[in-house]
């Protein structure tokens, strides 16, 4: 079994104002030259968790830490009429369902992963996160974003605190 450190947020980078299926998801990683859905979960507006990839698998998802990761993706993250990569039309578009799902998803990763490795040191951070820290100061800023992704602060959602961290 792999053990992970990063548990690692993003969004689909899809305008509030317009659908993206798990199967658009499928077809568009896989023209991007993935063998399948790089994210082990996306998650629709409606809640509705999709497994993509099995946890034991590495994902393909944040180059440079995959293998040491596994990664949830939430439909949504930008602007109604908006496109990817225009840091303007970046948006904190979850729904209330996606904000439990996002919660069930993470415990479940710890749940499985808690069975083989000490969790005290995994960390959960969004795709943005992981840009490089261009000034050095130890802190990653909105204007050193590589992209945007997952619109929202993941850090500030307190997601460790959810889990038992012994």
């Amino acid at each position: 079994m792999r053990n992970i450190n990063l548990i690692v947020g993003h969004c689909s980078a899809t305008a509030i104002d317009e659908s993206y299926t798990v199967e658009q998801l499928e077809r568009d990683h896989k023209n991007r030259n993935f063998s399948a859905i790089g994210y082990h979960y996306y998650i629709r507006r409606d809640g509705t968790i999709h497994k993509c990839r099995p946890l034991e698998k590495i994902g393909a998802h944040a180059k440079g830490h995959n293998t040491g990761s596994v990664a949830w993706c939430y439909e949504g993250g930008i602007i109604a009429g908006g496109r990817a990569n225009i840091a303007s039309h970046a948006k904190d578009t979850r729904t209330e369902a996606q904000k439990k799902s996002i919660k069930e998803v993470i415990k479940e990763i710890y749940n499985f992963f808690g069975d083989y490795q000490d969790m005290s040191e995994v960390k959960i951070l969004g795709h943005r996160d992981l840009s490089p820290d261009l000034d050095g100061n130890g802190k990653i800023t909105p204007n050193e974003y590589m992209k945007q992704c997952p619109c929202y602060d993941v850090e500030s959602e307190n997601y460790e605190s959810l889990i038992n961290k012994s």
